[in-house]
């Protein structure tokens, strides 16, 4: 059944609930609007639609917070560029302009809701600057204490409304999607560990794990507003995200031993990992948490007793540990969703991620924001037209808004068709019909019905493009008020300038896109060697810190990506995960042998570093990898000759250099299959390799 009709004609409960609560706190944000007769009372509405498209209480009170301050601050700076420029427009427009690109530029860079705040600032002072243009001086004051009204009235219903009527948790949310996570992760490891061919399945499992683990890290941030306990599940899932990156990677890796090097592990070995998928398929689906750790637990202790220090061939003992390093993994996840769910009596400490950020894409996004907003202005000034402020507002407020999304055009071109459904819907209910009603309780019985039609689809990601922008548009082209103007003039001149502004942000997303899949992939591959060369310079705790949160950030954001990708085109995942397998060995290596004080050892280690890190560089190029069996060598000789380490801590070593000389030969062929057409034939694609 196509979503549109699932949407309308078999609703969930959760939908119904939520355009119920919704349109109940715009309508109460509209009645009260209308009783203190604020000057603009659809933005009380617009307030309270934003806060409620993620109802958990946590999430409204985070969002309606940075909505204010960002109002707040927007507000001081349109005050302030006013006091400037309060005869010079042009002026006043140009330090705008370069206050929208800030706030746009900074957006970019955060995480969160607080995108939205810097949002807030931009349009806000946008508003105060273009509104108050050719008013009194006094005038910009009384625009700025209407908006912060506006909006706060706006917010404080939404809040009211998601506290008293069907209230959820982020924590409540948060568990559910750790669930998610572990589920589809215990899958796609029973699939590694089989050696399965299956790519499809594998992949889809990966994806069904990364996606709520994506959203689980992003909203997270908003359990602080939710009682002490909140930064309990912060840190939980900081835990939870980490742990089932390595998981990911630790799995990878004993699938391409197993699937490619098949003829040089034991039989006895491939057996054990079989044994092992077959645990992890019977834990996902143990009801209870402790039941599912206790029989994890069993299999790492049956993988320590059938450990043979010195009768194994080194990749043999690799991935003996291996399979005892991928069920400890899951062990920790299984610890971090307690964590989540009872945070009183399941505590993880963990330090926060450390965001990468991308300057590049920032910079072009508030480019595009600025260079969107001059043209606007100056069609503004140049027409002299009263409704362009609409569509500077909108041009404003959505080429910021859709800036940070991996496929803004799509997005843009989901709101687009909302929006020209919302045209006829608004002529309909929010002129024909509405201007003959005389009292409240009919006018939100008419103007609220295209409201929760809208509001019905927008739970649902198919639709939720099309539905947000019917309802938001139906509120714009109305504008609701005590003194509203139903003539046709009147709404003609706002459809044309909702058609010019949204037009006007799909041309630029068009004419000015982000950062394409080959430049994203040498910045990728830059940024990613220099955290790599990093881990030699630090020391060890900082680098874990720093090293994994910005891997972490890197991961999800590149699962994302390359889902927009076609499936001979997926590569930049792999190369994340490639990335964190080596740096987490580098550090590995670093702990055993940063304390040695013999010379000889020190320079072979520091020699083994940087050959990896090199190699690394070259793999990501479509190179193979040079010296790392020899720089690896050298170091187990100096050990043997100059140190006191026990002979199967040596036949790890080299076990774990040849497994990471073979993921980044394997990653160099992948490379080059992906970036050479003549090359490119059919390939599995597997999904990074293991994180020692």
């Amino acid at each position: 059944m196509p979503p549109f009709f699932r949407t309308y004609f078999t609703p969930n409960a959760t939908a119904v609930k939520f355009a119920i609560k919704t349109t109940l706190a715009m309508m109460l944000a509209l009645y009260v609007a209308l009783a203190f007769d604020v000057e603009r009372p659809y933005w009380a509405l617009i307030s309270a639609a934003f806060l409620q498209i993620r109802p958990m209480s946590g999430m409204v009170v985070e969002k309606g917070l940075c909505q204010l301050g960002g109002t707040a601050l927007g507000a001081l700076v349109g005050i302030f560029i006013m006091a400037l420029f309060a005869q010079a427009r042009i002026p006043a427009l140009i330090t705008l302009t370069c206050w929208i690109m800030l706030c746009t530029y900074v957006g970019s860079l955060w995480r969160n809701n607080y995108t939205y705040g810097c949002l807030m600032a931009a349009v806000t002072a946008m508003l105060i600057v273009v509104i108050s243009s050719g008013s009194p001086p006094a005038a910009m004051f009384d625009i700025a204490v209407a908006r912060m009204t506006e909006l706060g009235l706006g917010a404080l219903c939404a809040m009211l409304v998601s506290a008293l009527l069907w209230p959820t948790h982020v924590g409540t949310h948060l568990a559910t999607q750790a669930d998610t996570v572990i589920n589809e992760a215990f899958i796609h490891a029973a699939l590694r560990l089989e050696a399965s061919d299956d790519t499809t399945a594998m992949q889809h499992a990966l994806r069904g794990s990364l996606t709520p683990l994506t959203v689980l890290e992003t909203d997270s941030q908003a359990a602080r507003f939710e009682g002490p306990v909140g930064p309990g599940r912060v840190r939980a899932t900081h835990v939870l995200t980490r742990r089932t990156l390595r998981f990911f990677a630790t799995l990878q890796a004993l699938h391409q031993l197993m699937h490619d090097h098949t003829d040089r592990l034991t039989p006895h070995s491939i057996e054990l990992a079989r044994r092992i998928a077959q645990g992890f398929r019977e834990a996902e689906h143990v009801k209870g948490v402790t039941d599912a750790r206790a029989a994890l637990q069993a299999l790492r202790t049956h993988v320590h007793t059938c450990d043979e220090p010195t009768s194994e061939a080194p990749l043999d003992r690799r991935v003996r540990l291996g399979l005892r390093e991928a069920l400890g993994h899951a062990m920790v996840m299984l610890d971090a969703r307690e964590a989540i769910a009872h945070p009183r009596r399941h505590r993880l400490r963990s330090a926060p991620l450390a965001w990468h950020r991308d300057h590049l894409s920032a910079g072009i996004n508030a480019l595009r924001s600025g260079l969107l907003f001059a043209i606007l202005a100056t069609f503004w000034i140049v027409t002299a037209w009263q409704s362009a402020m609409i569509a500077m507002m909108l041009g404003t407020l959505f080429s910021a808004f859709f800036a940070s999304r991996d496929n803004p055009i799509a997005i843009t071109m989901m709101f687009y068709k909302g929006m020209l459904a919302a045209i006829p819907s608004a002529f309909l209910f929010g002129h024909v019909l509405l201007s003959q009603v005389n009292g409240f309780p009919l006018l939100a019985l008419i103007f609220g019905t295209p409201l929760f039609l809208g509001l019905l689809g927008a739970t649902q990601p198919a639709t939720m493009g099309y539905c947000l922008a019917f309802t938001i548009f139906n509120i714009l082209l109305t504008m609701p008020g005590n003194g509203m103007d139903f003539s046709f003039d009147a709404f003609a001149n706002r459809a044309v300038a909702v058609v010019i502004g949204l037009t006007s942000v799909v041309m630029a997303f068009r004419l000015l896109p982000g950062p394409g899949a080959k430049l994203r992939k040498r910045r990728l591959i830059s940024a990613i060697t220099r955290d790599i060369n990093d881990l030699r310079k630090r020391s060890t705790h900082q680098a874990e810190t720093r090293f994994s949160g910005h891997m972490a950030d890197r991961l999800l954001h590149l699962a994302q990506h390359d889902d927009l990708l076609p499936e001979e085109q997926r590569h930049l995942f792999v190369l994340g995960l490639t990335g964190l397998d080596l740096g987490t060995a580098m550090l590995r290596l670093r702990d055993h042998f940063d304390t040695v004080l013999h010379p000889s050892i020190r320079d072979a280690h520091a020699h083994l570093l940087y050959t990896l890190a090199d190699g690394f560089d070259a793999s990501a190029n479509g190179r193979p990898p040079q010296g790392i069996l020899e720089a690896g060598q050298q170091l187990n000789d100096a050990i043997a000759r100059d140190g006191d380490v026990p002979a199967d801590r040596r036949v790890l070593l080299k076990g774990l250099v040849e497994r990471l000389d073979l993921a980044l030969e394997r990653l160099a062929r992948l490379m080059a299959e992906r970036t050479t057409p003549s090359l490119r034939a059919p390939t599995k694609i597997d999904t990074g390799v293991k994180a020692e």
